[in-house]
């Protein structure tokens, strides 16, 4: 008799592409909307000098909301929402590999590791201009100047709208760097997610207990054979990227800030980060990126494990457990 806690995978040939692809870019519409006030807080605490304007998550999130009201915390947000394309591509990419890797090693572990970073790779290829456009647009804030670039306002302060600020934006990269400057950071940033998305799968994987037909996990041993597997999915998601991201935040704040501050060397920003602010100057923004990974992964692996449940082809829906 099967064990219940055993979690089987669900792999690329189980699914209905259609359903796959349909429920899943509405899926990840959703999560961009819920966690992108995070996601533009943690830049700004990355980029900012010291203690210069925010002392911390919660001080960022009030300071903003009192100084530009809601719509201050989605700033570039209209932008951010291209990264829709990339998401598709990063899991295309990543469950095609599993399948490729599969004729030659049953890991788990080797198929996550080898599929999260392929997958990575790809995505950050479409990811990194709209990311170089949508930081800047983030930087934007009424009084002190936080990027290299500034959108043209009025003199109330206040910039243009919606996709004339993007406009302006791509406009003053061009005159400054030409084509490349929208892949500035572009090396820093297969440096952050290829090791992040590479540790993500089989730390997730680990924790939740999955199995690969060949190797069993069995954290989930631990727990009663009747709790749901999406209760071990959820909690193993955020303790995924929660590790995932206390050992890729150091070359996180450095891409942030060769992006956003025109920096050409890693290893020169490096340099002067550790100068200016010493080795907890590597960990700005973890708080904030841990808060905001904390919600959205769980959302993205209920919302990831029920969509590969509901787009599984009908002859296997009963093979699954939930």
């Amino acid at each position: 008799m099967e064990d219940k806690r055993n979690i089987q995978i669900i792999e690329w040939e189980h699914l209905d592409k259609k359903k796959f692809y349909v429920f899943g870019v509405a899926m990840t519409m959703m999560i961009r909307v819920s966690v992108y006030p995070f996601t533009l807080i943690r830049t700004r605490l990355q980029v900012q000098k010291g203690r210069s304007l925010y002392h911390g998550t919660f001080d960022a999130f009030i300071k903003i909301l009192r100084a530009d009201g809601v719509t201050g915390l989605y700033r570039g947000f209209l932008v951010n929402t291209f990264t829709l394309i990339s998401g598709q591509c990063y899991v295309t990419t990543y469950e095609l590999t599993r399948k490729f890797v599969a004729d030659y090693s049953q890991s788990n572990t080797v198929k996550s590791l080898v599929a999260g970073g392929s997958a990575s790779l790809v995505a950050q290829s479409i990811t990194v201009p709209i990311d170089v456009v949508s930081q800047h647009l983030m930087m934007q804030r009424k009084g002190e100047k936080m990027g290299r670039f500034q959108v043209r306002g009025n003199p109330e302060g206040q910039g243009v709208v919606a996709f004339g600020q993007t406009k302006d934006i791509i406009r003053q990269i061009l005159r400054a760097d030409g084509l490349r400057g929208f892949y500035r950071g572009y090396v820093a940033s297969l440096l952050t997610y290829i090791p992040n998305s590479a540790v993500w799968w089989p730390f997730y994987h680990f924790y939740a207990g999955a199995v690969s037909p060949s190797i069993p996990e069995q954290l989930s041993s631990l727990c009663p054979s009747e709790c749901p597997h999406i209760v071990f999915q959820a909690i193993s998601g955020p303790l995924a990227a929660a590790t995932a991201s206390i050992l890729t935040n150091p070359m996180d704040v450095i891409r942030t800030r060769v992006q956003v501050e025109g920096k050409n060397s890693i290893i020169l920003t490096f340099r002067q980060l550790m100068a200016e602010e010493g080795p907890w100057g590597l960990m700005k923004g973890l708080s904030a990126r841990i808060i905001s990974a904390t919600p959205s992964t769980i959302v993205i692996v209920v919302g990831y494990e029920s969509l590969k449940k509901l787009s599984l082809r009908p002859e296997l829906v009963d093979s699954r457990h939930w």
